[in-house]
């Protein structure tokens, strides 16, 4: 019996041990601590089972700020909103850089940006993205409309009239994935459509199946087949075979040229970068437009609303909504469709738990509210978890209920939300925040408003009844958009099959 139990004692002793070597003690001025009882992960597993839970209770314990240790990094997690531009605002001393530096050229294999190899590499690849905003959104609109009606024609709208069913995930998954990758990286010689379509995007659900475990850090080689997907994936994109593709997004070709400026880039390294974009680009965007038309379809009242006001705003422009008819929309129709846009809101409001981060530079003193300030170490990661903020009943009435019209207020955008009876600066934060915030955001809700718009006037479709509502999956919590947990089966058809009938 000895000879069994005694390598047990010595086991929990060694744990034991290192908890107490590596765990360390709070110091006066600095939030409550909590580190947990396993050495290095600390509360890393109750927080990937339920961070939203794990959150509440712990703020409920230790107030609006506390400290915990997660997977071997001390993160200080601000709960109060009203306190979020007191870290936004800390540009020097809380740097976000750092932790990106860190992460993004060992998921998606490309050597660091930001060192003496690559000098002034940075500032243009940061430049580049003025080219997913502003009046550059309409060549963007433009394309991803033909895109998108290509793909709906050629895989769903043409042949049979009659119902089909689908799994939702998948048909959002299926034609947003390729027309943004036709936007993006343009269309090979010869032909409308990439070959192998099919399988890059298989390869890439596999990738970013992993891509939880990338970003925490573990070795891609402990990952099974990762590395192999990886690889692939990157070689879709070598420069050769991207400099016969036409109809490349002006943000593409900038990146490109930009890369050409730099002989010690081999090719592999700038296929990797473009394959990093296409992750940017469909990674969060595609389980977005999944909850915007979920959420639709399941509520009637709303989906009546917005596709009113969609054939609304083309009886404006003199045009009708005719089903046996491309729809064309520019970036002004589509920004003037305010309930799709509160629509889209209102799903990443309650679809999205992204995790803003910085890290500090140095020791110092975090000035908050009035005379309150709190202990930061150098190297310790402060947190902002807007998922708290967006199901806080104060800020939104019954969060957890889907209301269509939530940011809708007199006819126009309503940005007015209060918490303690003060107004909020930041009040719903999918993208992030301060210089950090996803520059491709204003693409990303111009695609799904396209892909609803475009949806809503050529089909019919219904959730099949008889199945369970859809539930998050809360394992990437802190990585964006929350997948399903399951997939939902749809009926659809070509919408014109109603006037036949």
């Amino acid at each position: 019996m000895l000879e069994f139990v005694l390598p047990l004692l010595f086991g929990f002793l060694a744990l034991y041990l290192i908890s107490v070597r590596f765990s360390r003690t709070r110091r006066d001025g600095e939030p409550p601590l909590v580190n947990g009882w396993i050495p290095f992960l600390g509360k890393a597993l109750e927080f990937r089972k339920n961070a939203h839970g794990f959150l509440a209770a712990h703020k409920e314990k230790h107030g609006d700020v506390f400290t915990v240790l997660i997977a071997g990094k001390y993160m200080t997690f601000i709960m109060n909103p009203l306190l979020y531009p007191y870290v936004i605002k800390h540009g020097k001393q809380l740097d976000f850089h750092e932790f990106s530096d860190q992460v993004a050229p060992v998921t998606f294999g490309y050597p660091p940006v930001r060192s003496g190899k690559f000098p002034g590499m940075d500032e243009h690849i940061q430049r580049s993205f003025r080219l997913l905003q502003g009046d550059n959104l309409d060549n963007l609109t433009e394309s991803m409309m033909g895109n998108l009606m290509l793909v709906f024609h050629k895989d769903y709208l043409d042949g049979e009239s009659e119902w089909r069913t689908e799994s939702m995930y998948q048909f959002c998954n299926s034609v947003m994935f390729e027309a943004t990758f036709l936007t993006m990286y343009g269309k090979p010689a010869h032909t409308n459509r990439h070959s192998g379509m099919v399988t890059l995007r298989q390869d890439f659900v596999k990738f970013d199946n992993m891509f939880p475990l990338l970003i925490a850090r573990i070795p891609i080689s402990l990952l099974g087949g990762t590395k192999t997907i990886r690889d692939k994936l990157i070689n879709y994109f070598h420069p050769q075979r991207m400099s016969t593709w036409s109809n490349t997004s002006g943000f593409i070709k900038e990146r490109a040229a930009l890369f050409e400026q730099y002989d010690c880039m081999g090719d592999v390294d700038k296929a990797a970068h473009h394959f990093a974009i296409l992750w940017a680009s469909v990674g969060n965007t595609v389980p977005a437009t999944f909850w915007a038309m979920y959420y639709l379809l399941t509520h009637p009242e709303a989906l009546a609303v917005v596709r009113e006001e969609i054939h609304c705003v083309l009886k404006v422009s003199g045009l009708e909504a005719d089903h046996n008819q491309d729809a064309t929309f520019t970036r002004e129709q589509l920004d003037s469709l305010l309930y799709l846009e509160s629509s889209i809101n209102e799903s990443l409001r309650l679809s999205s738990a992204s995790m803003n981060i910085r890290v500090a530079q140095e020791d110092f003193s975090l000035r908050l509210e009035g005379e309150r300030s709190i202990g930061v170490r150098k190297g310790d990661i402060i947190s902002l978890y807007p998922q708290s903020m967006h199901m806080d009943p104060e800020i939104y009435e019954n969060p957890e209920m889907y209301k269509f019209d939530r940011y809708v207020e007199d006819g126009k955008e309503k940005t007015d939300f209060f918490k303690d009876g003060q107004k909020l600066k930041y009040y719903r934060m999918p993208f992030g925040s301060g210089s950090t915030k996803c520059p491709g955001r204003y693409f990303a809700v111009n695609e799904i408003k396209q892909f609803l718009s475009l949806l809503l006037l050529h089909f019919d479709m219904e959730v099949v009844e008889g199945q369970e509502p859809c539930s998050l999956d809360s394992s990437r919590a802190g990585l964006g958009i929350l997948l399903p947990a399951t997939d939902v089966q749809i009926h659809y058809r070509p919408r014109q099959a109603r006037e036949e009938e």
